[in-house]
């Protein structure tokens, strides 16, 4: 599609995008705005959102959101619908991604996890379906990650809850195919955001950039793609998984690397982030490795 027919396609669009005070949300806000959508960002972290809400300039809201509360997910849908009206797209992207092994990690952690990716995903459908259904029109894109697809070592709660974002997005495609709302499931690779610091991706393919996978989800806006894949060859990758076997998926896995890239990491780059995704587990009862005491921020 070129790029004047794509910005026709989104210009004017109400969108709320979550966990977008940075990484891969910001950017798509970013890539939105640019072609005149009117954006809607919401994250955890208050301070940061209206930050990158006062970079973007004028017609963008910041909200703090807090995805796994129906409350807090209802007031940002309603927040987009009084400033702008009727919201055409809601993206869920809020997430975080613990590394390491299983057996080490707090099981406030892991119920956190799934709670934010997983549960928060499912709160923004049933916030914002109601009111699509009833207008016959809108549009939830749901980012996942590759990794519901694969065996990921290293990244068990992550990739249970991505899995999980999969399913509900095909799920909910099916279940409202008369109902006029489109329903996209995004599946980015190694992305350069926080959540992999310290981490050396996989060989022979090549880390996404935040703008990248930006690019990809504008444009399945205005094609109402079903399934994004990035890099797209990932697509015929995991297409050809269950022809391949599990002996020769995971030789091909261990060939790339991918089978260690989320146990061989350097823990010192990752003590931001990982202080960031546990202070949450902390106030749950849990107790995450690194002591976290910082507020976590899902993007």
């Amino acid at each position: 599609m070129k790029q004047a027919q794509l910005s026709r396609r989104i210009e004017g669009k109400v969108v709320a995008v979550t966990g977008a005070a940075r990484g891969i949300g910001l950017a798509t806000a970013k890539a939105l705005h640019r072609r005149g959508a009117k954006v809607v960002i919401g994250d955890i972290d208050e301070a940061a959102v209206k930050g990158a809400a006062a970079e973007l300039g004028t017609d963008v809201e910041a909200v703090r959101l807090d995805v796994t509360d129906e409350a807090s997910f209802a007031d940002f849908v309603a927040h987009a619908e009084r400033r702008y009206g009727t919201l055409d797209v809601l993206i869920n992207n809020a997430g975080i991604m613990p590394i390491g092994p299983f057996l080490d990690e707090e099981s406030a952690l892991s119920k956190r996890v799934l709670e934010i990716n997983a549960g928060g995903a499912m709160i923004g459908m049933r916030s914002a379906l109601p009111g699509m259904i009833g207008r016959g029109a809108g549009h939830i894109v749901n980012v996942a990650s590759v990794a519901g697809k694969s065996p990921v070592p290293g990244g068990l709660s992550y990739a249970a809850s991505k899995a999980a974002v999969i399913s509900a997005t095909e799920t909910a495609r099916v279940e409202c195919a008369r109902s006029g709302v489109s329903f996209t499931c995004v599946l980015p690779s190694f992305t350069n955001t926080d959540l992999i610091a310290g981490t050396s991706g996989t060989k022979f393919i090549a880390n996404l950039e935040p703008g990248e996978v930006a690019e990809a989800i504008v444009a399945a806006i205005a094609a109402r793609k079903p399934d994004v894949y990035l890099p797209r060859i990932l697509g015929l990758v995991v297409w050809s998984q269950p022809l391949l076997g599990r002996r020769l998926r995971d030789w091909a896995n261990h060939l790339i690397k991918a089978d260690s890239a989320f146990l061989a990491f350097d823990a010192d780059a990752r003590k931001e982030y990982d202080a960031r995704i546990g202070a949450r587990a902390v106030e749950e009862g849990g107790r995450p490795a690194g002591g976290a005491t910082k507020p976590e921020s899902r993007s």
